[in-house]
C-alpha cells in the first residue's frame, strides 16, 4: 500500500493546537505548473534549490515550464515587499508573458530595502498585472505573511517527503527495518511520530504513519508561544504579529501548522475578479514544481497562485553539531559522520559542495567529498585515504550554505589499530568472581565487541567501556569459571579477524592479611584474598556474618556484621578471632582492638515538602523520603563519640551509586543536626534505601539506615464522569507508579506497565485514590 502524501498542514496543526479550523484542512496534493529559477550573485549562479535566502543585488531568473499544449496563458508576476506597514512602489513589480518566447521569463535584480519576494501565477485576461499590484499595495502585510509561511511550509514539506520516502521504501522491500528506520529518520529530520503508530505491529506501522497527516509533528526545538498566539487570531492581529522579528523566517516553525492561518489569511484579500490560492514549491535543482490544495478556477473569480520564495535577509548558516564527542573510528570503506542540529541539510540542497577536510600528520590536508544521508544519520565519506594511518587525525566538515561558506563540526578520526595488552601486573585473573582489568595499546574507538573463550571453546560476552585516556575497562565474567587458559577476543570495526589476548585463570586460596575491629563496634573488616569463601567470623563469643564484599587496592575487603549485640574489649586490648571458610576449614587471626569509630544514631527527623505542581501526594510512614522534600535529622553521639562541629555526615544510596557529604550544626557535643534535599544532593535518578555514617577527619563510622528515597510522579488531576465506574488520571512520570487502587489493601489494583510513557491512566473511582510506588512497593501514597 502506498502512503498518502503528507500535505494537510492545517490538519496537522489541529492535532497539536485544537483552535485551528478543521474545515480548511485540504491537502496540498494537486500538481500545478512548474517553474525554473536560478540566482546569480557576483559571478556565481546557483539553482533555486540551493538558495536558502537572497540578498540585495542578486539577479533572479524565473521562467514557466509549461507544455506546448497549455490551454491557458499565464502571467508571471513578481513583487518585492518591504514590510507589513510599508507598501512597495510599483517599480518593484515585474511581469512576464509566459507564452511569449522573448517575454516569457523574469530577470530581476533584488532592490535595496526589499525583505520578501512573492511570485504570482496569474491567468491572463487583461489587466491582471494591475489588479495584483493594487491588491498587494492595499494589503502588503497579508502578502508578507503569506510569503513567510509558504516559504517555510515548502521547507517543512521537503522534510516530510524525505521521511515518507524512507518509510515507503522500507515498507516495500524491508518491513522489518521500519522501526529502526523510523527512529533514525525522526532523529535526523526532527520529526516526532505519534505514539500509537509505534505501538502497532511492525507490519502496520508504515500504514499508520502514512494514513493520516495528523500522525507526524515537525519540531525544531523553538518556542511555541507565538504559534499558539496566531492560531485562531483575527486576520488583522495575525498580520501585525507577522511584521515582528519573531514572526520572520527561522524564528518559529515548531509545528506542521506553519500554514495554519494561510487559508483564512488568503480569505482576507479576495476580489470579485481574482481569488488567491497558496502553492507550495517542491525544489529540484532549477525546477520548482508547484503543489496546490485547491483546484484552480478559470471562471471569475479566477485563481491566482501565490508562491513564497526565499526571504531577503543576511546569510544565516545553521549550526551543525557533531553527534559524537569522542574519537570516531574510521575503518576502511565508508565513514558516517554523525551530524545533528539542522534537518534541512538532509531535506534540501541548501548545503552543497560538502567535504571533510582531513589534516594528516605532516600538516597536509585532503578534502573527501561528503554527502548527507538521513537514513544513516550523518554525512557519508569514503575513508580509504586513511588506510595505513595509526594515530588519530583531525578533520572538519565544510562546504557552502547557498552562496556562503558553511563550517561544520570538527571530528577526531581514529583508524583501526591493534596491539592490545593487559595493563598492570600481567594476564593472571582469579576464578570464582568477576574480574576487572584494563586494556591498553589499541584504538578504543574502533572496538566493537569483547568476548572470552575458555579452554573448552565456550564463548561469553564481556562487558566493557572505553575510558577517556584511550584504554578499555573490561569485566571478565568468571564467577562460574574454572581455572585454566583463556583467550580474550577483541573485535574491531573494519578488521576481519579479532585480536587474541592470552589469559591465565587461576584458583586463589583464601588469605587473610588483616582484621580491623573497633571498640564498641558491631562490624569487623577482613582484608586479604579469596574472602568470598569466608562464611563466619568469631571474636570471643561474638559471631559476625558477611555483609559486603569488595576490593580495596589489590586486595579483597570483607565487611562482617554481628548477629547480636557485642560486648567488645576496650581499645588497645589484644584479641583472637577465627574465620570459618565454606569448605569447613578455619583460620586463626590475632589482632588488637582499635579506637572507637565515630558513631551516632538518628533520634528525630522532619520531612518538609514544598508546593509541587498538580495534586499533592500524601506518603504514609516516617521512613519514606520523597526526593522533592528536605529531610532534616538529628544525630545523637554513641559511646565515647563527641561532636566538634567539623564532622560531616555522609549520605549514600545503598548501592553506592550516589553519595554526598553534609555539614552539621551542633546543639551540643552530643547532638548534631544535618539536612539534605535528595534531588539536589544525590540527583533526580537516585532512589531506594539510603544510609548514613559520621566522618571525623580520616575516620568514618559504620553505615546505618536513614530511610527509603522515592521519586514521585506529577499528577495533574483525576477526572471522573458520573455515569462511569472509571476515572482518568493525567500527569507525567507515571512510570514511577507500580499500581493504583481505590482501597488501601490494593484488592483490585490497576498495575502500571514497566516503561510506561503515557500521560494518562484509567483508574477506579474513589477518594482517596491509593498509589503504590515503584521505588518502594511497601510505601503507600494517596491523592484526593
Amino acid at each position: 500500500m502506498r502512503f498518502q502524501r503528507f500535505g494537510a498542514f492545517l490538519a496537522a496543526a489541529a492535532m497539536v493546537l485544537p483552535a485551528v479550523v478543521q474545515a480548511e484542512s485540504q491537502q496540498f496534493d494537486l500538481p500545478g505548473p512548474a517553474l525554473r529559477m536560478s540566482v546569480t550573485r557576483g559571478g556565481a549562479t546557483l539553482p533555486i534549490a540551493k538558495v536558502p535566502s537572497i540578498a540585495a543585488g542578486d539577479r533572479i531568473r524565473i521562467a514557466a515550464e509549461l507544455p506546448e499544449s497549455q490551454g491557458v496563458r499565464y502571467l508571471l508576476v513578481a513583487a518585492f515587499l518591504r514590510g507589513a506597514t510599508n507598501p512597495p512602489p510599483k517599480r518593484w513589480f515585474f511581469k512576464a508573458e509566459s507564452w511569449e518566447r522573448k517575454k516569457g521569463s523574469l530577470d530581476l535584480e533584488v532592490p535595496k530595502g526589499a525583505e520578501q519576494l512573492v511570485l504570482f501565477v496569474v491567468p491572463e485576461t487583461g489587466g491582471g498585472f494591475d489588479a495584483v499590484v493594487d491588491t498587494v499595495q492595499r494589503q502588503p502585510g497579508a502578502f508578507v505573511r503569506a510569503s513567510i509561511e509558504l516559504a517555510q511550509a515548502s521547507r517543512d514539506r521537503a522534510r516530510l517527503d524525505l521521511f515518507l520516502d524512507g518509510i515507503q521504501d522500507a515498507e516495500r522491500t524491508r518491513p522489518a527495518e521500519i522501526p529502526a528506520r523510523t527512529e533514525q529518520l525522526t532523529r535526523a529530520l526532527s520529526i516526532k511520530v505519534r505514539d500509537e503508530c509505534l505501538q502497532q505491529p511492525v507490519e502496520q506501522r508504515a500504514a499508520c504513519m502514512g494514513q493520516s497527516e495528523n500522525t507526524l509533528l515537525l519540531t525544531d526545538g523553538t518556542r511555541t508561544s507565538l504559534a499558539e498566539t496566531l492560531v485562531g487570531a483575527p486576520t488583522d492581529l495575525a498580520l501585525q504579529i507577522a511584521a515582528t522579528p519573531e514572526g520572520g523566517y527561522g524564528y518559529y516553525s515548531p509545528y506542521i501548522g506553519v500554514v495554519r492561518d494561510v487559508a483564512r489569511l488568503f480569505g482576507a484579500f479576495q476580489t470579485t475578479r481574482f481569488t488567491y490560492i497558496p502553492a507550495l514549491a517542491q525544489l529540484d535543482g532549477e525546477r520548482a514544481g508547484l503543489l496546490l490544495n485547491t483546484a484552480p478556477s478559470f471562471a471569475s473569480p479566477k485563481s491566482v497562485m501565490v508562491i513564497g520564495l526565499p526571504p531577503v535577509r543576511p546569510v544565516d548558516p545553521p549550526l551543525l553539531r557533531a553527534g559524537a564527542d569522542q574519537v570516531l573510528c574510521a575503518p576502511p570503506g565508508e565513514l558516517v559522520l554523525p551530524v545533528t542540529g539542522a534537518p534541512l541539510v538532509y531535506a534540501t540542497d541548501y548545503a552543497h559542495a560538502m567535504a571533510l577536510r582531513v589534516k594528516g600528520p605532516n600538516g597536509a590536508t585532503v578534502d573527501l567529498p561528503a554527502r548527507a544521508d538521513a537514513l544513516r544519520g550523518g554525512y557519508v565519506v569514503a575513508a580509504h585515504l586513511l588506510a595505513g594511518q595509526k594515530e588519530p587525525v583531525e578533520a572538519q566538515l565544510h562546504g557552502n550554505w547557498g552562496f556562503a561558506p558553511l563550517d561544520g563540526p570538527s571530528f577526531r578520526l581514529q583508524p583501526p589499530r591493534g596491539g592490545w595488552r593487559i595493563a598492570g601486573e600481567g594476564a593472571g585473573v582469579v576464578v570464582g568472581r568477576d574480574n576487572a582489568l584494563t586494556l591498553e595499546g589499541g584504538a578504543a574507538a574502533c572496538v566493537s565487541r569483547l568476548s572470552l573463550r575458555d579452554a573448552s571453546g565456550a564463548v561469553q560476552e564481556v562487558a566493557w567501556k572505553a575510558a577517556g585516556d584511550g584504554s578499555i575497562a573490561a569485566t571478565l565474567p568468571l564467577a562460574k569459571a574454572r581455572p585454566g587458559k583463556m583467550t580474550l577476543l577483541v573485535e574491531q570495526q573494519g578488521v576481519a579477524q579479532p585480536e587474541s589476548i592470552a589469559i591465565a585463570a587461576l584458583a586463589e586460596a583464601s588469605r587473610i592479611d588483616r582484621l580491623r575491629f573497633h571498640a564498641d563496634d558491631a562490624e569487623a573488616t577482613l582484608y586479604g584474598a579469596r574472602l568470598e569463601k569466608v562464611t563466619r567470623l568469631t571474636i570471643g563469643d561474638a559471631v559476625f556474618e558477611p555483609a559486603d564484599l569488595g576490593r580495596e587496592g589489590k586486595a579483597d575487603r570483607l565487611v562482617l556484621r554481628a548477629t547480636a549485640p557485642v560486648a567488645a574489649p576496650a581499645a588497645g586490648q589484644p584479641f583472637q578471632a577465627k574465620a570459618v571458610l565454606a569448605d569447613g576449614r578455619s583460620l586463626s587471626i590475632d589482632g588488637t582492638v582499635e579506637a572507637q569509630r565515630p558513631m551516632a544514631a538518628v533520634v528525630s527527623r522532619t520531612v518538609a515538602r514544598g508546593g509541587a505542581e498538580g495534586l499533592a501526594i500524601r506518603i504514609e510512614g516516617d521512613t519514606v523520603i520523597p526526593n522533592d522534600a528536605r529531610l532534616t535529622f538529628a544525630l545523637k553521639a554513641q559511646g565515647s563519640t563527641r561532636f566538634s562541629g567539623s564532622e560531616r555526615v555522609e549520605v549514600a544510596t545503598e548501592d553506592g551509586r550516589a553519595t554526598t557529604l553534609l555539614p552539621v550544626k551542633l546543639q551540643d557535643a552530643t547532638i548534631a543536626i544535618a539536612s539534605i534535599a535528595p534531588a539536589e544532593a544525590l540527583g533526580g535518578s537516585a532512589y531506594g534505601p539510603l544510609r548514613y555514617r559520621v566522618v571525623q577527619g580520616e575516620a568514618a563510622g559504620p553505615w546505618a539506615p536513614l530511610g527509603t528515597l522515592v521519586r514521585l510522579p506529577r499528577i495533574a488531576g483525576v477526572a471522573c464522569a458520573d455515569a462511569q465506574e472509571r476515572c482518568t488520571l493525567t500527569g507525567s512520570d507515571l512510570f514511577l507508579l507500580d499500581a493504583l487502587a481505590s482501597d488501601r489493601g490494593f484488592a483490585q489494583p490497576v498495575r502500571v506497565p514497566e516503561g510506561f510513557t503515557g500521560t494518562s491512566l484509567a483508574v477506579p473511582k474513589g477518594a482517596p485514590l491509593y498509589l503504590r510506588l515503584r521505588d518502594d512497593r511497601a510505601a503507600v501514597g494517596s491523592v484526593g
